[in-house]
């Protein structure tokens, strides 16, 4: 399965599931409940890449893209800031 992009057209609910899953990893980290979550297998990973920066952004948490070997998908790691 290719992977999709912010430009392709995507199902509503999709986009909103993978999105739920990478904020509630965002707010495991924010509340100090585990120093770092990975969210992985996501397909529409690139779609979601630019609110899940902001949501990260706004808790206070980084959020680090994570390439696979072959490029051809993107996971998330969402982690405690640098002290």
């Amino acid at each position: 399965m290719e992977p999709t992009t912010a430009g392709d057209a995507v199902p509503e609910p999709r986009l909103e599931q993978e999105l739920r899953m990478v904020r509630e990893a965002i707010v495991l980290v924010a509340s100090r409940r585990f120093p770092r979550v990975t969210v992985a297998g996501l397909g529409l990973s690139e779609a979601i890449l630019e609110p899940a920066l902001r949501l990260a952004l706004d808790a206070g948490v980084r959020l680090v893209p994570l390439w696979t070997a072959d490029g051809a998908r993107l996971d998330f790691r969402v982690e405690e800031p640098a002290p």
